[in-house]
């Protein structure tokens, strides 16, 4: 099946959505260490993360709005190339000690000109595949393709900036995202599959963009809370490895854990169609439950690898699947929108998760902040086995 999927969408573009969404992976932990290193105050590395997280979760759904209504290469063209120039801004800012109010102005306009490569990418791989007529098995599998590749970004981007800052300096790595955002990011705008997603015109269309259905909205939110699990865990990890007396294995451990979500993602592709995409929702939230209790009972290194390794199973099938049912389900002419707020939830969700349950952490141990972790994965159950969801009686692909 993969190989169909690759057939599909072409050697280039995969690389360049690849390499086009890995800068967002980078710059979060890249502006931590950078503002970290030359301020010499977490407070502020954290003031200026966190701008960047807010800017990315607002902004990221009207970039994909903008690209539903005006096409993908204009809007992510010039999102790209200001992305860069964002970036770079922030690491000159940091690099000359300005003050915190202008370090959060550059983060928060560094993450809201994030040129959301993964949700459009997966919107216009998307449109290939109904282009060419492949059914839901097809799509299927491209959007677990999509998702290996967020995941692949997400453990290499963090990987590629602590290699950075341990040989050289946090800043090395962000202007290399920079460098990313500017060629990869203007190669995905210019790549000629940018055409497949056409911003429609018809009346019918504009009609549609005014109607969600409701269990669009309850996708948004378990997003938020895939994403508030994520940074309960990133706090638990990190509090339970300090307490260890091993905090260098925090990043490794997350890593695991996101190797092991990626792997799984990618067999997503063999599992049956007649598994309806419900029935696969429910089953993940559940797993999601089940297999991130074990985390609060965690005290052991060899324990914390194997526990988080076997959660990392359930990701992948939850992110997937939830943005299967939003391919299925939103008016197609609000796909690069819908995509993108999933993405965005995720981020937001996480940077709050990771607000809360750092201070949890910090008063009551790992413990307390891995809680916040199966709360929301708890919440996840709920609105999976709480939701209906429908596909709406109309062709999926906008009208030219």
């Amino acid at each position: 099946m993969y190989r169909d999927t690759l057939s599909l969408l072409g050697p280039v573009l995969p690389v360049v959505s690849f390499l086009g969404r890995l800068p967002t992976a980078m710059c979060q932990l890249g502006s931590l260490l950078l503002v970290a290193e030359t301020s010499g105050s977490l407070t502020t590395a954290g003031l200026a993360g966190g701008a960047l997280a807010a800017g990315q979760t607002v902004a990221g759904p009207v970039i994909g709005r903008l690209a539903d209504r005006r096409g993908q290469r204009g809007v992510v063209l010039v999102a790209s190339l200001a992305n860069a120039v964002a970036v770079t801004a922030l690491v000159l800012a940091a690099l000359a000690h300005a003050a915190t109010g202008w370090l959060m102005v550059l983060g928060a306009l560094a993450g809201a000109t994030v040129p959301q490569v993964g949700p459009l990418a997966r919107t216009r791989s998307v449109a290939l595949a109904r282009r060419s007529g492949g059914d839901d098995r097809v799509v299927g599998t491209v959007l677990s393709f999509e998702g290996t590749l967020d995941e692949v970004s997400f453990v290499l981007g963090p990987a590629l900036v602590g290699l950075a800052a341990a040989l050289a300096h946090p800043a090395a790595a962000l202007l290399l995202a920079a460098g990313l955002l500017a060629t990869c990011g203007t190669a995905f705008a210019l790549h000629p599959s940018a055409g497949a997603a056409r911003p429609t015109t018809t009346r019918t269309a504009a009609a549609e963009r005014g109607r969600l259905p409701r269990s669009a909205y309850a996708l948004r939110i378990t997003m938020v809370l895939q994403g508030a699990m994520f940074g309960a865990s990133q706090a638990g990890i990190t509090a339970l490895t300090e307490k260890l007396g091993v905090p260098a294995q925090a990043g490794l451990v997350y890593a695991a854990m996101g190797v092991m979500s990626a792997a799984v993602g990618l067999s997503m592709a063999a599992v049956p169609a007649r598994i309806g995409l419900p029935t696969r929702w429910r089953a993940a939230t559940a797993a999601l439950v089940v297999l991130s209790l074990p985390l609060v009972f965690v005290d052991s290194l060899v324990g914390l690898y194997g526990v988080v390794i076997v959660l990392g199973a359930a990701y992948a099938p939850h992110l997937i699947t939830v943005f299967g049912l939003t391919e299925r389900i939103v008016p197609a002419s609000r796909l690069a929108e819908s995509m993108a707020f999933l993405t965005s939830g995720i981020v937001g969700g996480q940077a709050l998760a990771l607000a809360l349950s750092g201070r949890l952490a910090d008063g009551y141990g790992a413990p307390a902040a891995f809680a916040v972790a199966v709360a929301a994965a708890v919440l996840c159950a709920a609105l999976s086995w709480t939701t209906r969801t429908r596909a709406p009686q109309r062709p999926l692909l906008p009208t030219p």
